[in-house]
């Protein structure tokens, strides 16, 4: 035996990673040969099963959980003129939609434990000109719904939730999207379930429905055979059947995967041990299990550790990291609008430091051992060329 043969490297770990069944690809496989590819049956199966998932509401079906909320603040009649309140911390689509409706967003800062959406800073920026909010819940996580919906009664406003991550979550037992006004979902590849791309949208009523139709199919609406007419501006936003179906084998073990993302986020916090925080300077996620459907495990690093060094490190470990995310405010396109550093000093700390950890369906226990016993070595080697 040549005793200079080197252990062959670890397989590398995303940071997240799709679960397609067999059973899955086969069904996409037959709508493919059944030569109905764009929205059609399974579109309608698709929302039929997510509209009995939501208590009966109704659901509507799109290519990306973006044009869900554009469409939303059209719904609303949210336009130019009007000021919509969200967070800082977020994909930057949460606030493009706003300003693709010719609204304003504004921000508020976060709470520095939660990393939503701050609803005391959300009810200090309310000004005559505020006709919706925009709550974001990062990784999963939501927003107290009480408190949100209160503030919104008080002042006559919409929401439009951003649950893009949300799906399997609840708030007191009810599942996000089971209760509420609009509420926008995203099935994008790296969600916790999967149509490639897509999205849907959660309305109030039968009407509402109606209007989402027109707005993802150029503003058409159809009577008998060859009646048709468009009286709103709508563009091209309609889900495939190919995406449906992709859809549907998903919602099959929503549950299973939910309850197995809860299971690894676990044995995060275990693996971490009660003293990680003290000793490093990090800071975990809140460790709240009733709620989240884990969709994310972040961590904020210690001020000293640049997130780029940590990130380069993790990668010599064969392990891939993610952040979540950077702070929207201070993108070019924002601060043309005004928007500058020290403005939302949480949500720029924790967009500085935030990394997102590997959890996916397929990660096992013994992976996220891997990971935390990286993490540890990482923050050890980097802490000690900064000393």
């Amino acid at each position: 035996m040549n005793s200079n043969t080197t252990a062959p490297a670890l397989p590398f770990l995303p940071f997240s990673k799709p679960s397609i069944d067999e059973a899955t690809i086969a069904a996409v496989s037959e709508v493919l040969r059944s030569g109905w590819i764009t929205s059609g049956p399974k579109v309608q199966e698709f929302e039929t099963l997510l509209s009995n998932y939501f208590g009966g509401r109704p659901v509507r079906t799109f290519n990306s959980g973006t044009c869900t909320m554009a469409i939303a603040l059209r719904i609303a009649g949210i336009g130019p003129g009007d000021e919509v309140i969200t967070t800082p911390i977020s994909w930057i689509a949460t606030a493009n939609v706003i300003l693709e409706v010719g609204a304003t967003p504004i921000f508020a800062d976060i709470d520095p434990v939660t990393r939503n959406i701050d609803l005391d800073q959300v009810e200090a920026a309310i000004t005559p000109r505020t006709k919706a909010i925009i709550p974001v819940y990062l990784g999963g996580l939501p927003v107290d719904m009480d408190k949100l919906y209160a503030i919104a009664k008080k002042h006559n406003l919409r929401v439009i939730e951003d649950a893009a991550q949300a799906i399997g979550s609840n708030w007191k037992g009810q599942r996000i999207g089971a209760l509420g006004d609009l509420v926008s979902f995203s099935f994008q590849a790296n969600k916790n379930i999967t149509t490639a791309e897509g999205g849907c949208l959660v309305l109030n009523n039968a009407e509402e429905a109606r209007l989402a139709e027109k707005y993802r199919l150029q503003g058409v609406s159809r009577t008998g055979f060859d009646g048709i007419d468009v009286d709103v501006l709508g563009g091209k936003y309609n889900m495939t059947d190919i995406a449906a179906v992709i859809g549907l084998g998903q919602m099959t073990y929503l549950e299973a995967i939910t309850q197995h993302r809860r299971a690894l986020a676990q044995h995060y916090f275990t693996m971490f041990g009660a003293t990680f925080e003290a000793e490093t300077g990090a800071q975990l996620p809140p460790m709240n299990f009733e709620n989240s459907n884990w969709h994310l495990f972040q961590i904020i690093l210690p001020k000293q550790i640049k997130r780029a060094d940590f990130m380069e490190k993790m990668l010599e470990h064969n392990i891939g990291i993610g952040y979540h995310y950077a702070p929207i405010h201070l993108f070019t396109l924002y601060r043309q609008r005004g928007f500058k550093e020290g403005m939302f000093p949480h949500a720029e700390h924790i967009g500085r430091q935030t990394v997102t950890l590997p959890l996916f369906y397929t990660l096992t226990k013994a992976d996220v051992e891997r990971v935390v016993n990286a993490v540890k070595s990482v923050m050890y080697t980097l802490n000690n060329s900064n000393n």
